[in-house]
């Protein structure tokens, strides 16, 4: 119970320093909404496969916007201080579940400004919206702990792009091929393994965050 309250309490102090720092909020819904707006100038209304390619290409730039600040923010003294005060599996418990919620959110906008401009070609919006919410924790997992990873090798961004190219060009590539099933009146085959292995990725990188976080946590 202790260890519960002392995460959901990093994550409200995640969300308060968020609020009081709103010019990073409002930078990236600027950039969803520029992005999305210079599509529609370009393209307009795309064919549904460029359509759900797009926007899965879009999701992964917001992630690295929205996400790989978690910890690229956090100084020295600060990290000392919580070091002080909470154990390594809760506050990097916290990091994950705050940037799940922030992207979760970030997608939700993403997607209504999407149907907005760039058309709705979808035949089973809820299933798509299933598979957002899936790949959208996926992403922001992946480079939470990847931001992590960063963090420790002095705050540098680009280690945090070289990691992250493999193992986030698979889960694009997945989660394009799954959503395809959302534009189709018919079963696509092997969805439910795709599903299944993307809910299994989630699982690994929660539990490579809870098991290799403490030795950087040491450090």
């Amino acid at each position: 119970m202790r260890s519960l309250s002392q995460v959901m309490t990093l994550v409200r102090k995640e969300f308060l320093l968020e609020w009081r720092q709103q010019y990073a909020f409002y930078g990236i819904l600027l950039y969803v909404t520029s992005t999305v707006f210079v599509m529609y100038i370009a393209i307009r209304q795309p064919e549904a496969k460029i359509w759900n390619a797009l926007f899965w290409v879009i999701q992964l730039f917001i992630t690295v916007n929205t996400v790989a600040k978690s910890f690229l923010q956090e100084s020295p003294g600060r990290m000392l201080y919580f070091y002080t005060l909470v154990g390594a599996t809760e506050f990097v418990a916290a990091k994950l579940i705050y940037n799940v919620l922030l992207m979760l959110l970030m997608s939700g906008l993403s997607l209504l400004l999407y149907m907005m401009w760039l058309g709705n070609p979808l035949i089973n919006i809820p299933f798509f919206i299933g598979m957002v919410c899936l790949g959208g924790a996926g992403l922001a997992l992946t480079f939470t702990m990847l931001a992590a990873i960063s963090a420790k090798a002095g705050q540098n961004a680009a280690l945090m792009a070289i990691m992250g190219f493999p193992l986030v060009i698979i889960q694009v590539m997945i989660l394009v091929n799954a959503t395809q099933s959302a534009f189709l009146s018919v079963y696509q085959p092997g969805l439910t393994r795709m599903i299944v292995l993307l809910a299994g990725m989630d699982v690994l990188v929660v539990a490579l965050s809870v098991i290799l976080f403490p030795f950087l946590w040491k450090n």
